[in-house]
């Protein structure tokens, strides 16, 4: 059975590549790849070859660098700009797909990636495919209550206003479900774990422009074509700020 379609690749390529034209907001990916570099740092062994699939900039690549601790770096991309210019081997290729031989790999990171993916179950399979006997992965995603307020407040404020709602935040996978899916697809010994970063905004303006500076407005197939109405939008940011 073909899995569904829940996101516009072709949109999301478009909004990748306008934030980083513009400058993409990433403070978010420093964060990340701050705590990525401590995990690297936990490691004691070596590896020969580490593909990075997907991560907007070259934070994880700098930091697998940084590390030492891999022979060879390989960069996967669905946009040329977003492959950087490092000491490492770049390949053009769609996030959900894993273009390397079985069980050729020592090691996938990716960063912030894989929450547009439409099949996470089949990428993992890949993923897992491709990684050697005792391949080591490592990911982080956005998942759980992640933009919950702004769901919220959009849901309320099109009910009120509009007699319905439809999709204007993506779904993220519970960590529940990431921890069956990586069983599912074959990883013995998975450890998935959760951290809340709370980001404050004086106005939801503010976390709008941010969020369109990380190419990650809405890019679901299921969208509204038509632009909000001007007294919903309105609606929704005076929920936003009684509520958050």
């Amino acid at each position: 059975m073909q899995t569904p379609c829940l996101f516009d690749q072709s949109l999301l390529r478009t909004r990748l590549k306008r934030a980083l034209k513009k400058g993409a907001a990433d403070f978010l990916l420093e964060r990340v790849a701050d705590d990525f570099e401590l995990r690297l740092q936990a490691l004691a062994r070596s590896f020969d070859t580490v593909a990075d699939i997907g991560t907007l900039g070259s934070h994880a690549a700098l930091k697998l660098l940084a590390s030492q601790r891999f022979k060879q770096i390989i960069r996967q991309a669905p946009l040329t700009e977003m492959l950087g210019t490092g000491a490492w081997q770049k390949i053009l290729g769609d996030t959900s797909l894993v273009p390397f031989a079985p069980q050729s790999l020592d090691a996938v990171v990716s960063l912030l990636a894989f929450q547009w993916v439409d099949d996470l179950p089949g990428l993992l399979i890949q993923i897992k495919r491709a990684l050697k006997a005792d391949g080591l992965f490592m990911a982080c995603l956005l998942g759980g209550q992640t933009l919950h307020e702004l769901r919220d407040s959009f849901a309320r404020a099109e009910i009120e206003c509009e007699g319905g709602l439809s999709p204007r935040v993506s779904p993220f996978v519970d960590l529940r479900d990431i921890g069956a899916l990586m069983q599912r697809a074959g990883f013995a010994l998975p450890v998935v774990d959760t951290e809340t970063i709370t980001v404050r905004y004086q106005t939801p303006l503010a976390l709008f422009a941010d969020l369109r500076a990380m190419g990650a407005t809405n890019v679901l197939i299921e969208r509204r074509k038509m632009p909000l109405r001007r007294k919903t939008l309105l609606r929704a940011l005076e929920i936003y700020a009684e509520n958050y």
